[in-house]
């Protein structure tokens, strides 16, 4: 039996960042995979497969408007074996950066398989091989969570596990669920070709956004798919030729809908239920792993990063985890996780970009004293000259200018808006962004604008003009 300084279960973004973090401070490292290669769910059936997926599908949409512009028409169905193939494509590149060998040759001992805990130390990968780690990291990450839901279980249906692997377009896709991935998938498919109807179970979209956020992406999805609110589907079933019906209340009255396929979009659920936790005393919340600021479960040796935690579902907050628990798992440091300066990106087109609290958030802990700061993309002219006016961004400040919350729908937000996680990280105002010399015309004057805001109400109110009253007042 092996002995180990570090034993990583998972090999997603939050295992890998650790696993090749310790192996350069020359410990003994093993990385303990299901899947032949790692990777994880980001690089095998999530966040890579999906964008080359909507990048796809946004350069045929972009090609019918552009043609439509001049006066043409496409009148051809588009290929999706083309998008496909670029799926493909991405998911094989980008997997050379992560391959199996690549991670032995930096010292690391890749095995294939489902780690399971015997006890606080040591670790099954199978009924014979099982090794022992000083210090452990759990990122099994997490996957589709499937609805009980009447029939689901006798048809087959789609989730983003197995989605990239269809050859074939469906004519038409009910999606099950309205976050971010049934979203983008959602748009993505229609744009290809699909016609496209999301089943939504509140009245509105995105509830975690800012309401003028989502309301304003609501909008413009809208004149893409057809949503359907307040819809409970009570039951699914086989149809002819292959079809699906689906059984819904939609605001207490019956309809049936049926599509060539179906796509469940319903939050994920974290792999810890084959982990045998209990025989090592790591306690759960459900199926969450509890840890503290540091990341250590309730055994102090053994720590948790990504899916398998509440907080941050995104393969960029795991990478951060990653690297702090190299850091005290690897020498004994208490570094803690903040998520505060953590943003998100919803990558639907136009994107929607999230950090910080929204305004209702702020308005709760703050009240009345906070700033609120908007520019509509009509207002900025590269979006102008882009022809891509739909839009808004929403800056919220405390009453000293500090950022809050920053928020934004358009074309491009999840690039243009880094600037507001900067400046909100390393703590300055949102009048400093004013200050910096933006290139004109670039799309990140939409962010400035919000900053020129700012300084404009601080004129208005603030102490400068008291103080020019008092000058006039005492030159007469």
């Amino acid at each position: 039996m092996k002995t180990y300084d570090l034993v990583v279960i998972g090999g997603g973004a939050g295992g890998l960042t650790a696993a090749v973090g310790a192996a350069q401070f020359d410990v003994s490292v093993a990385l303990i995979e299901k899947e032949r290669q790692p990777g994880g769910d980001c690089l095998h059936t999530g966040c890579v497969p999906s964008k080359a997926l909507i990048a796809a599908a946004k350069d045929l949409h972009t090609a019918r408007k552009a043609a439509a512009a001049y006066g043409l028409q496409l009148t051809d169905d588009a290929s999706y074996k083309e998008a496909y193939d670029r799926v493909q494509a991405a998911k094989a590149t980008i997997q050379e950066h992560d391959d199996a060998d690549r991670l032995r040759d930096k010292g690391i001992d890749v095995y294939h398989g489902y780690g399971r805990f015997r006890d606080q130390h040591h670790i099954a990968i199978s009924d014979d091989e099982v090794i022992y780690g000083k210090r452990i990291v759990i990122a099994t990450g997490s996957r589709a969570a499937v609805p009980k839901i009447d029939g689901l279980k006798d048809v087959d249906y789609l989730t983003n596990e197995d989605v990239f692997d269809m050859t074939a377009l469906p004519s038409s896709l009910i999606v099950i669920g309205a976050g971010p991935v049934g979203l983008e998938l959602s748009q993505a498919f229609a744009r290809l070709g699909s016609q496209v109807t999301v089943m939504v179970r509140g009245s509105k979209l995105l509830k975690r956004e800012d309401a003028d956020i989502a309301s304003t992406l609501q909008d413009l999805l809208s004149r893409e798919l057809n949503f359907r609110f307040h819809t409970d589907v009570t039951k699914i079933e086989a149809a002819a030729e292959g079809r699906k019906r689906v059984y819904a209340k939609q605001a207490g009255e019956e309809i049936v809908l049926e599509a060539d396929a179906i796509l469940i979009a319903a939050g994920r659920t974290p792999n810890t239920d084959g982990l045998d936790l209990s025989l090592a005393g790591v306690a759960c919340d459900g199926e969450h792993i509890i840890v503290n600021k540091s990341l250590q479960t309730t055994v102090s040796h053994i720590y948790a990063v990504g899916d398998v935690l509440k907080a941050f579902p995104f393969t960029h907050a795991a990478g951060m985890e990653g690297k702090i628990v190299v850091a005290n798992a690897v020498f004994g440091l208490r570094r803690k996780v903040s998520y505060t300066h953590v943003p998100w990106v919803t990558y639907t087109d136009p994107e929607l970009f999230h950090l910080g609290m929204t305004e209702e958030e702020a308005r709760r802990e703050h009240g009345d004293s906070i700033g609120v700061y908007k520019v509509n993309l009509d207002q900025v002219d590269r979006f102008i000259t882009d022809q891509e006016t739909h839009g808004l961004v929403k800056i919220i400040t405390d009453r000293r200018g500090a950022i809050l919350g920053a928020h934004a729908v358009g074309r491009g937000a999840g690039d243009w808006m880094q600037e507001a996680v900067f400046a909100k990280q390393f703590r300055h105002k949102l009048g400093s962004l004013s200050q910096v010399v933006h290139p004109y015309p670039a799309h990140s004057e939409a962010l400035m604008k919000a900053s020129s805001q700012y300084w404009r109400q601080r004129l208005v109110r603030g102490w400068l003009p008291r103080l020019m009253k008092r000058y006039v007042k005492w030159f007469r």
